[in-house]
């Protein structure tokens, strides 16, 4: 069967089906389940599902063609880490407001324009985590109040530096790899005016 064959077809043969779930932890930001489920062969097996809120990642170019990008110690990597502005999505928030809510709180900048670029599963193994990515531009200062429990340096990097850290591993965050290389491939094939309003 070819690539094209794979397209049109939905795979619903390969679907688990859950038999039972139990809640083991629920926090503020995500939830932990543990899950029975019957695998297309009818065998029974055990998941352990993160159940993770909503969130935004910020791809923000300035008029000089830099990017914004964040150094921000992540507890759970034991690191700083450098990574585009992201955050949480409040419940009935929009996606695009909080989008700019985040950028302005995380680094001062508003965005005059700002369009989704995608959608994706952060960890599709474990965690059913779904990041929407948006291009910001159209940069103005105008800051908003942080969380009090964060502390971020913001910088912006011409592409080359991107580049850099991106191929030489000092960017190791997953979002913000896709992020830098959607944005490297981007300015290579197109002006970055022409994108959809």
């Amino acid at each position: 069967m070819n690539g094209a064959d794979d397209e049109s077809r939905d795979f619903r043969e390969l679907a688990e089906v859950r038999l039972s779930s139990r809640m083991i932890y629920e926090g503020r930001i995500l939830s932990l389940r543990k899950d029975e489920i019957r695998l297309p062969d009818g065998r029974t097996r055990t998941r352990e599902v993160v159940e993770h809120r909503r969130a935004v990642v910020i791809l923000a170019e300035n008029s000089g063609g830099e990017i914004l990008m964040v150094n921000q110690f992540r507890y759970p990597a034991g690191e700083v880490v450098l990574e585009l502005p992201a955050g949480i999505v409040e419940r009935g928030e929009d996606c695009a407001a909080a989008a700019e809510r985040e950028l302005r709180e995380e680094t001062g900048w508003k965005p005059g324009k700002i369009t989704k670029i995608s959608e994706f599963y952060t960890s599709p193994g474990f965690c059913d985590e779904v990041l929407e990515m948006y291009y910001a531009a159209d940069l103005s200062w105008d800051k908003l109040p942080e969380d009090e429990d964060e502390f971020i340096v913001s910088r912006f990097l011409s592409r080359e530096d991107a580049r850099k850290l991106a191929e030489t591993g000092r960017i190791r965050d997953a979002k913000s790899l896709f992020g830098v290389y959607w944005w490297l491939h981007r300015n290579l094939t197109i002006n970055r005016n022409d994108l959809p309003e």
